[in-house]
């Protein structure tokens, strides 16, 4: 083994560049040529921290001309004291930062979290459970959008009130609520008449100060008692009475009590209290309060009447004459004075009810008005309706029915089977026919 083997780490890497021509030992080293470059660099550094481009800018970047092997101790040096001062930024980083591994969640520099005002500081539960107004108000909301189902959706609506409205002070909230809501939503009169007439019979909460029912006929009253301030209002005030008006109405004829023989009837209550309403609303005599007062005797009309005569009480009569008197002081405007005409001819036709039909044997055209209704009616050729009324009805009637029975005979009654020839067809047309069907039978085989 070579003796002059060196055994240093880093030993045989030099960079080992050809001599320039020309260029010898010293004097008297005649018998060892040495190249200018024989001689080792020494090692570098070991980088145990990564530099930054702020601190090795000139010292990090590597010349590859043969300038650096004219320096490399300069360069060696440069690299360490780089080296050097990257390691102290960054332990002076780690010592300044705030950054934990042990940290339950990361949040990013300059991340706002959203903070929901309606929930307070200490807030830990985020679900927020309903009120008794939130899920009345989507009741009435799903009722008014979808008042077909109100059938089948109102036992479980009710066995959910029943769940929740355990005390008077619900109790009186789910009125209010109810009542609000009825003469608030338009067209929801109806149904809100509808459900207070279910709730009264199926609210098993009953207190001693008063059921459903009686709370909320104690809410009307208090609507009622401001009639005449309401009709004299501003146009605001007025629709909102109107409202009140309509729905009153509506619970009269929907909603049901026990009566005298335990059968339910109408709550008879309201009957006074309908015939002060039209009252008022005719003591100021605009047009909103008009429309209002025939909208009701259109829907409670009849109703009204009959319960007024079975009492022997002549209300109507009074209110039909009011009526006269506003269209002939004109008032009011001539579209609304027209609807207030229409609606005494109305009441002068028994509200436009017919009365027992006439036997069918003893019924004519002038003692029965349905004597024509189940007739056909036909059109000449002029396109001019021609109904059982006319005189010639009779016998271009019998011209109908005689040609639907000459048709019906040739093409059957689906008016797809055609007539049959079979009886009128001589022996030869017989077997001629015969032989087509065998022809097409076997061209339809092949």
């Amino acid at each position: 083994m070579n003796e002059n083997f060196d055994r240093a780490p880093g030993a045989g890497r030099t960079r080992n560049f050809p001599a320039e021509h020309g260029v010898v030992g010293a004097a008297g080293d005649g018998d060892r040529t040495t190249s200018l470059f024989d001689r080792r660099e020494p090692l570098r550094q070991p980088r145990t921290c990564p530099p930054f481009a702020e601190n090795n800018t000139g010292a990090a970047v590597v010349d590859r001309d043969f300038k650096r092997e004219n320096k490399p101790h300069q360069s060696a040096q440069a690299n360490s004291t780089s080296a050097s001062s990257a390691c102290d930024d960054v332990d002076s980083l780690v010592k300044s930062s705030k950054l934990s591994a042990n940290a339950p969640e990361f949040v990013p520099s300059g991340f706002i979290p959203y903070e929901d005002p309606s929930c307070g500081d200490d807030t830990v539960n985020y679900y927020v459970e309903p009120t008794l107004a939130d899920m009345v108000t989507d009741f009435l909301g799903h009722l008014s959008s979808s008042p077909g189902s109100f059938d089948s959706d109102i036992g479980s609506i009710t066995d959910t009130l029943n769940y929740w409205v355990n005390t008077e002070e619900l109790l009186e909230e789910l009125v209010e609520l109810i009542f609000t809501q009825s003469t608030a939503i338009p067209n929801f009169s109806y149904t809100g008449a509808r459900l207070c007439n279910y709730l009264s019979h199926h609210l098993t909460i009953s207190p001693p100060s008063g059921n459903f029912r009686q709370r909320l006929l104690k809410r009307c009253r208090i609507e009622y008692e401001e009639r005449d301030v309401a009709v004299r209002g501003d146009q605001e005030t007025q629709k909102k009475f109107h409202s009140f008006v309509l729905f009153l109405g509506e619970l009269y004829l929907n909603l049901e009590v026990k009566g005298s023989k335990g059968r339910p009837e109408r709550a008879h209550v309201l009957l006074d209290g309908l015939n002060e309403l039209m009252k008022s609303l005719f003591s100021s005599p605009t047009d909103g309060n008009l429309i209002c007062a025939v909208k009701l005797l259109k829907l409670t009309g009849s109703v009204l009447d009959d319960a007024w005569k079975e009492k022997g009480q002549s209300h109507m009569e009074n209110l039909i004459k009011i009526i006269k008197n506003v269209v002939l002081d004109a008032t009011c405007s001539r579209d609304v004075g027209q609807m207030l005409l229409k609606l005494v001819e109305l009441r002068s036709s028994d509200w436009g009810r017919v009365r027992a039909a006439a036997a069918a044997s003893d019924a004519t055209p002038d003692n029965d008005p349905n004597y024509f209704m189940n007739e056909p009616t036909f059109y000449t050729e002029d396109g001019k309706p021609f109904t059982a009324a006319d005189p010639e009805y009779a016998e271009k009637y019998q011209e109908i029915l005689d040609r639907q029975d000459y048709f019906h005979d040739i093409y059957g009654e689906n008016g797809d089977d055609l007539y049959d020839f079979e009886d009128e067809m001589e022996p030869e047309m017989e077997e001629d026919f015969e032989n087509f069907c065998l022809e097409s039978e076997r061209k339809r085989q092949h």
